[in-house]
């Protein structure tokens, strides 16, 4: 969410990072919220000078009565009558502007980096580097979840009966490799400094609009029936969220934490839910990251942990590459965002494995996340990033390093995780 001084003072800024975005039906906004704010203004003005004015008329009254002029207290009696009728009409006033103004703030987009390129959508996102070797072996690759089959490591079909599409039984080995590739990744962060931390998994509404757009909360949030609960789309909610409403010493920042926690998402809308793969669903399981910080060290984050995700990967033998999202693909929060891809040999292309962001001060903002400076208080700056969610983890893992007898090898750092397996059978 913006500063609405910023958005007063520099409205057509505002308007064309609106159309960088291209979502000119929000071009009004701008100055309807400008509009609204000059009238709130002017009416807590008018309440603050009607509070004074009746303090001082309360202390006349006070000295008339002392006087024994009780008729002339009387009238002014009546004065103060009529200014608390018109001071509580002012402060009801006040409330329902100041929600006006909240609802829309909360609608106008983040304004997005310079580095970020301009683009409609996902198409136009803009390839930065790739690491590893894309390898296309002389055997064919299966779809992944024959590969898992193979193994009679997962099972689709029950879990539709028990729970609809979107569910998955993973089984055996390939249950072992997911919990192993969790432990690997929970491991990795830890030795990179970060604090480890299992969040709630469920978090109240004031928190999801505090981390997320409207937008983003139908489409993904579960809500639990007759409780302000919320299932947590990503562990990132809930970790933004242990900081609400507090004020960190600036001494104190970074704070760097890597947490697990499954994640449960509607998935609604163009892509939809697979009916024979794990690479949209409806439950997962994943590691994530994330940094609270002082304005100046965002950037540097945001590099250190799409990084982190890269070395990840490519110490388990799978090439990717990084992908800058362009301005019409970043959610309304996002400052900058970037995409790990990892390299498929089955498609013979790259598929997104992760996504990292940097949010600037829009959660901490809506979130109340303060930092107390040698200046004063100010905001701090948040960010995220996926470390590794198994179910397209696996996907690449197994096609990455399918062999050409259909065995699956396990790279060396994931070994210890498997009980020294050096491959599956």
């Amino acid at each position: 969410m913006l500063d609405l001084k910023f958005v007063r003072e520099n409205p057509e800024i505002v308007k064309q990072n609106i159309k960088n975005k291209f979502q000119d039906s929000k071009l009004g906004l701008v100055d309807e919220v400008i509009e609204l704010d000059a009238k709130n203004r002017a009416a807590k003005k008018e309440a603050d000078d009607l509070r004074a004015n009746k303090n001082k008329i309360a202390k006349q009254i006070g000295a008339l009565m002392g006087q024994g002029k009780k008729d002339e207290a009387e009238e002014m009696k009546k004065q103060v009558a009529e200014q608390s009728a018109r001071l509580a009409a002012l402060e009801e006033q006040e409330k329902e502007l100041g929600d006006k103004i909240l609802k829309i703030m909360m609608t106008i987009p983040n304004i997005i980096d310079p580095s970020v390129p301009i683009g409609k959508d996902d198409s136009e996102n803009v390839e930065v580097q790739k690491y590893g070797e894309p390898v296309i072996p002389d055997f064919e690759i299966p779809y992944h979840t024959e590969i898992m089959e193979r193994f009679n490591g997962i099972d689709l079909d029950s879990a539709r009966k028990v729970a609809g599409n979107g569910f998955y039984y993973l089984m055996g080995d390939i249950a072992r490799l997911h919990s192993a590739v969790i432990s690997y990744a929970r491991d990795f962060m830890i030795n990179r400094g970060f604090t480890y931390c299992v969040p709630p998994f469920m978090i109240r509404s004031n928190v999801v609009t505090g981390v997320m757009s409207f937008a983003e909360m139908d489409a993904m949030m579960y809500k639990i029936e007759g409780e302000d609960l919320y299932l947590i789309g990503t562990s990132e909610h809930s970790m933004i969220g242990k900081f609400i409403d507090t004020v960190i010493q600036e001494e104190e920042l970074p704070k760097t934490l890597t947490s697990y926690s499954p994640c449960f998402r509607k998935e609604k809308g163009a892509h939809g839910i697979e009916e024979r793969g794990v690479y949209r669903i409806h439950q997962f399981e994943k590691q994530e990251m994330i940094v609270v910080c002082k304005p100046e060290d965002s950037k540097m984050w945001f590099d250190k942990l799409w990084q982190n995700t890269v070395d990840l990967f490519r110490s388990l033998d799978v090439p990717v590459r990084t992908l800058e999202c362009c301005s019409g693909d970043l959610a309304d929060l996002k400052v900058k965002s970037v995409d790990v891809e990892a390299w498929s040999p089955r498609q013979q292309k790259y598929f997104e494995v992760g996504s990292c962001s940097n949010l600037g001060d829009a959660q901490a903002r809506r979130l109340k996340i303060r930092v107390n400076g040698q200046d004063g208080k100010y905001f701090a700056h948040t960010l995220n990033n996926t470390v590794v969610a198994p179910p397209r983890m696996l996907i690449a893992f197994l096609e990455n390093n399918l062999q050409a007898d259909g065995s699956v090898r396990i790279p060396e750092p994931l070994r210890p995780y498997m009980g020294g397996m050096t491959e599956i059978r």
